[in-house]
């Protein structure tokens, strides 16, 4: 089903895929307050992704899982796709991505606990290099390839 969008919505899914997070939130949130539904969730759960990878842009590692987790649960009633979207592609990157920073925050979490021998320091959400492990390629908003 191929909803019509208007014009800022591709220019948010642009700034999307060019790792514009920022822009992209900007350019989403417009739209999204004065949109109705069935629009207006799937517009939420894309800008939840874009501010997600703000955050890991920022190294705010705990904010970025949350706001995947909660960008993924949105657009899980859009599956397959949405408005030309390709929403199981978004959401199995976003998967990844959200298992991947998971296990490195848990794996730096354990390393901490280890070196602080009972001092209590706080994290932040921060991932040590000598513990974390290459992060996934970052998702992309694909569009579905039609079958004509």
């Amino acid at each position: 089903m191929s909803e019509e969008m208007p014009p800022e919505f591709w220019q948010g899914i642009e700034e999307f895929n060019q790792q514009q997070f920022y822009a992209c939130h900007d350019t989403l949130e417009a739209i999204w307050m004065e949109a109705v539904e069935p629009q207006k969730t799937f517009y939420q759960g894309i800008l939840q992704i874009a501010v997600a990878l703000y955050h890991l842009g920022n190294q705010n590692f705990r904010g970025a899982i949350i706001l995947l987790g909660e960008g993924m649960n949105r657009l899980r009633h859009y599956q397959p796709s949405f408005a030309g979207i390709d929403v199981v592609q978004l959401l199995e990157q976003s998967r990844a991505l959200q298992a991947n920073l998971q296990a490195n925050l848990q794996a730096s979490l354990q390393a901490q606990e280890q070196r602080s021998s009972g001092s209590h320091q706080d994290l932040q959400g921060d991932l040590p290099s000598q513990t974390s492990q290459p992060i996934p390629n970052l998702p992309q908003i694909q569009r579905v390839v039609s079958e004509s």
